[in-house]
């Protein structure tokens, strides 16, 4: 026979005013922080919250508002590292602001996400911030129904806020050219992804002179390598592969080491996005910086104006990279 346990029944703003003797608006002005209650009224009133172990009702306060305090948040892939370290600037600048986060995990999947945002609005969040998983507007039947910013890759008709990676691929030429290097290896990300366009674009443009892209292939942001990028490596002759994010740069740096060549002194690599493993590598791997904690704060306090209701023209909100030299990149 399985015995419940039976859990205490929750304290409420009733129960605390009629523990401590004062109406129910006083306690609400107090806990809520609203109104005008005197110091001492106001310690005896949030002892007795202590003591009884009081606990905000948010269903309750959203039936009154209109409001649930939480947003929605949309990202491809949690298995990639990038997205974890993007989801806690998210939730650090949402927690600052009292407001709760509801992660949805797409699986790199359009269904995912499409499914993962009428739930999110079936359970009653504020907002949403979107990372898309492709190039395809899957929540544009959303659009007027609740505040969507998009984070990281840019989508015509939403808000965004993304990181300048046409700029930062830029840096990243110039300073593979600075370092000698004349002859080069790309491994693209997904090209239906305007940031991996851009990150290839900003390459390209800017690799010249005497310095030239020897071959290019696209592969999934992925540490799993295609045949084809495989091939592309097991042929190539030049000095240094650049890679469309740390995840395929990671797998072509265990393609190069299971096929007998060392890094750098053999080939350089340099990647994109300089997630937390970058630096555990070894060597550890040159890339391009991603401004995670701008991300996150940005993308949530353009959210937050949307949910305040300002309806100003949308805003694309570009922010700087950099360049972090590190040993996987030889000078030659």
């Amino acid at each position: 026979m399985v015995v419940k346990k039976v859990r205490p029944k929750r304290a409420t703003l009733q129960d605390i005013a009629r523990e401590a003797g004062v109406s129910i608006t006083t306690v609400s002005y107090v806990l809520n922080g609203t109104g005008a209650v005197g110091a001492e009224m106001s310690k005896r009133i949030r002892a007795t919250a202590k003591r009884m172990k009081y606990r905000a009702n948010h269903s309750a306060k959203a039936t009154r508002t209109g409001k649930t305090r939480t947003i929605g948040l949309i990202l491809p892939d949690l298995t990639n590292p990038f997205f974890p370290l993007l989801a806690q600037s998210i939730q650090q600048s949402a927690n600052e602001a009292d407001y709760a986060v509801f992660l949805v995990d797409a699986c790199n999947s359009v269904d995912g996400e499409r499914v993962g945002a009428q739930d999110l609005l079936a359970r009653g969040t504020d907002g949403i911030i979107w990372c898309p998983t492709s190039g395809s507007d899957s929540l544009a039947a959303l659009r007027d129904e609740i505040p969507i910013v998009v984070v990281d890759r840019p989508m015509p008709d939403y808000d965004s806020v993304a990181a300048d990676a046409y700029e930062g691929a830029r840096q990243l030429a110039c300073h593979l050219v600075e370092m000698g290097h004349t002859h080069v290896g790309v491994v693209t990300g997904p090209l239906t992804l305007a940031s991996a366009q851009a990150r290839c674009d900003g390459f390209v443009d800017h690799f010249n002179g005497p310095a030239s892209v020897d071959w290019r292939v696209e592969n999934p942001f992925s540490i799993h390598l295609t045949d084809a990028t495989r091939e592309c490596l097991r042929n190539s002759r030049s000095t240094a592969i650049v890679c469309g994010n740390d995840l395929i740069a990671l797998g072509v740096m265990r393609f190069l080491h299971e096929s007998g060549l060392r890094i750098p002194d053999d080939v350089s690599v340099v990647g994109f996005d300089d997630i937390s493993w970058a630096s555990f590598t070894t060597p550890n791997l040159t890339t391009v910086r991603q401004p995670f904690s701008a991300l996150g704060k940005k993308a949530f306090e353009l959210l937050a104006r949307r949910m305040d209701g300002d309806d100003s023209p949308r805003t694309l909100l570009r922010l700087d990279m950099s360049v972090a030299s590190r040993d996987s990149l030889r000078r030659i």
